[in-house]
């Protein structure tokens, strides 16, 4: 299942996506806060995301731009959780740029249009200001503190209309 938005081509992820995955995810930090993964934990992070798709028939897009690997992002299953779970991680280079924001936003509406989802949550660390604006941008409120991973952490949530 591949879509576009205005800057971006989101298309399933592929073993190719092996090298990107490990830059970026070796460089980047989550919605969540967490900090960079290693090569190993990356590429498994990778299989995750093909199995997800695999198993689900969607899940965490390559985030393709002008035919270069910018990110990673979709909407997928979180343990624990009921609704989709939006994430994303973008290289570094591409910061600051606005498309977290264009493809959060994306993400929602294809979540509600294309999967029939009835709710849709974002998981953040309080001190990932950025992060909380791109949740906002998309239409997330959020519902509470909710701590996960050992540490305090935020739940925006929003349901389909």
């Amino acid at each position: 299942m591949e879509f576009r938005t205005e800057r971006l081509i989101l298309r399933p992820p592929a073993e190719d996506d092996g090298p990107a995955a490990s830059f970026i995810f070796g460089k980047s930090r989550s919605a969540t806060g967490s900090s960079a993964s290693s090569e190993p934990t990356a590429t498994s992070r990778l299989r995750r995301d093909i199995d997800h798709w695999r198993k689900h028939g969607f899940g965490r897009w390559t985030l393709d731009q002008n035919g270069k690997i910018v990110g990673f992002g979709g909407l997928t299953y979180q343990p624990g959780f009921t609704g989709l779970n939006l994430s994303y991680h973008l290289h570094p280079e591409v910061w600051g740029q606005g498309l977290a924001s264009e493809f959060a936003v994306s993400a929602v509406v294809i979540g509600f249009r294309d999967l029939a989802a009835k709710k849709i949550i974002g998981l953040v660390r309080p001190s990932n200001l950025a992060s909380r604006q791109v949740l906002e941008k998309a239409g997330l409120r959020l519902e509470c503190d909710f701590p996960y991973g050992g540490a305090p952490g935020l739940l925006y949530v929003r349901f389909r209309l």
